[in-house]
């Protein structure tokens, strides 16, 4: 069993930064891949970083290549993402996500946290 909660969201103006934290519960961190997803009103979750158990592998997706970065720690059993030059369709509630394997694919994933509110604005 893992338990995610994740923090930093919040209300920022388009170009601004924020960093997301995710802090996981258990001694096996390391050997579960994380992934950050997000989904705005109405539309449906999708991926947008993952990373693998060592961190040596890092995905994205092509919305946000180039502005988010994911990164772990795995001593400190936490996975990050920062978030740059924020733009207004990127407001929408980021979770993490713990599997046993990297994927890009929301259902594959077996643990998730509750969500964390990011709102661009103009």
């Amino acid at each position: 069993q893992v338990q995610l909660v994740e923090s930093g969201g919040g209300l920022v103006q388009a170009g601004d930064s924020l960093r997301l934290s995710c802090a996981a519960s258990g001694r096996t961190f390391s050997s579960y891949a994380m992934g950050w997803f997000r989904q705005a009103q109405g539309k449906e979750r999708e991926f947008v970083a993952a990373i693998s158990g060592s961190g040596g592998r890092t995905y994205y997706a092509d919305s946000v290549k180039g502005r988010f970065t994911i990164s772990r720690d795995n001593a400190k059993n936490t996975v990050n993402l920062q978030l740059n030059s924020l733009k207004l369709e990127d407001t929408a509630v980021y979770y993490c996500a713990a599997n046993s394997f990297v994927t890009m694919i929301p259902r594959s994933y077996n643990y998730w946290g509750q969500g964390t509110q990011v709102t661009v604005s103009s």
